[in-house]
């Protein structure tokens, strides 16, 4: 007994001093992998804001390459006729204009109202006579209505509406006559006389919203494609417009035929919009009713083409597009061309999607 006693004293013993003896501890061995070397780019530059600094209000396109004074020039309206049958066409210089606006006189015949603002040419022809509606078409555009001639009661209508009119009859000057036609299809008018009578008329206001990315302008996000549209103004007016995607515009026609410019130019515009007008008789005239609230019409732009009502509040106030559901209309940056196109009393307009 007392012999197990003496070995657990001696086990015990060695287990306190093996406690007691100092522990070595070996560090686990630790391995570092480089991962594989990885070539970093430089992050991409943010994609250029497209809203131009600067841009030409009846346009929407970049002016930031134009002087303080070419900015500033007034918008020049020019009565043009688009007469079938020779007389009135081709017209000079006409593919300068910002804007073009068809409208519907007597008989039917179609008139155009170019605008111009963000280029001038030399000149331009043939020039024609005003129309009781034209103070209120070109009213919102704050600069001069170029003309010859109207009967007495248009030229006082004219007078009483504060637009600014330049005419021959009126005592204007910068007329002059062509030897290539007979009168009245070869009146032109000069720029430099016309800006010359002009003096104290200012640039524009923006008369449409545009879209930058031109991508997202309301029909060519939204439209229904098409490549044609038929419009039927009267039986002296036919135009179309064919889709060109090299040039992303709409070239225009009259009936079958290409429509160019003297030079050659054909004439084309990035927008087509389209204004139903009902129009009254007024002074034994037709006259297209221009100060309304809602009323139909379309847009095409980018190969597609959109549903909108239109409005204009009066004379001096800016065309106003929404969609059939009230919502704000875009164009793409571009030339425009407005066709007037009679929706009731003396012809009706039709388009063809085909």
């Amino acid at each position: 007994m007392r012999g197990r006693v003496g070995a657990v004293a001696v086990v015990v013993a060695v287990m306190m001093a093996a406690a007691c003896a100092p522990v070595k501890i070996t560090p686990a061995t630790v391995t570092f992998t480089p991962d594989p070397v990885v070539t970093r780019s430089p992050a991409a530059l943010p994609p250029a804001d497209p809203i131009p600094v600067v841009a030409w209000p009846l346009t929407g396109v970049n002016a930031s390459g134009a002087t303080a004074a070419q900015f500033a020039q007034p918008a020049i309206s020019i009565k043009i006729p688009n007469d079938p049958g020779g007389h009135a066409r081709p017209q000079k210089n006409l593919e300068y204009a910002d804007l073009v606006i068809e409208e519907y006189v007597e008989a039917g015949i179609p008139r155009l109202i170019g605008v111009f603002q963000s280029s001038y040419p030399d000149e331009v022809g043939p020039v024609r006579s005003m129309r009781e509606m034209d103070p209120n078409i070109v009213g919102s555009f704050a600069g001069p209505l170029v003309f010859s001639g109207a009967n007495p009661y248009v030229i006082s209508y004219g007078k009483s509406t504060g637009q600014k009119l330049i005419a021959e009859d009126l005592g204007s000057y910068g007329f002059f006559r062509t030897k290539d036609r007979y009168a009245p299809y070869n009146l032109h008018v000069r720029f430099a006389d016309i800006l010359a009578q002009s003096e104290g008329l200012v640039a524009p206001p923006s008369q449409f919203a545009f879209a930058y990315p031109s991508s997202l302008a309301t029909a060519t996000a939204t439209g229904t494609p098409t490549t044609h549209i038929a419009l039927r103004l009267s039986s002296y007016g036919e135009p179309k417009w064919d889709w060109d995607e090299a040039s992303a515009t709409w070239l225009r026609s009259e009936f079958n035929d290409p429509d160019i410019t003297v030079d050659g130019t054909r004439l084309a515009a990035t927008n087509v919009l389209v204004m139903f007008v009902t129009i009254n008789i007024n002074q034994g005239l037709p006259v297209s009713q221009m100060i309304v609230t809602d009323s139909p019409g379309f847009l095409a732009t980018g190969g597609k083409y959109v549903p909108i009502l239109w409005s204009k509040a009066d004379r001096t106030s800016p065309y106003v597009l929404t969609t059939t559901d009230g919502k704000p209309v875009t164009l793409a940056p571009g030339k425009t061309w407005i066709e007037l196109i009679p929706n009731g009393g003396i012809a009706v307009g039709s388009a063809d999607f085909s």
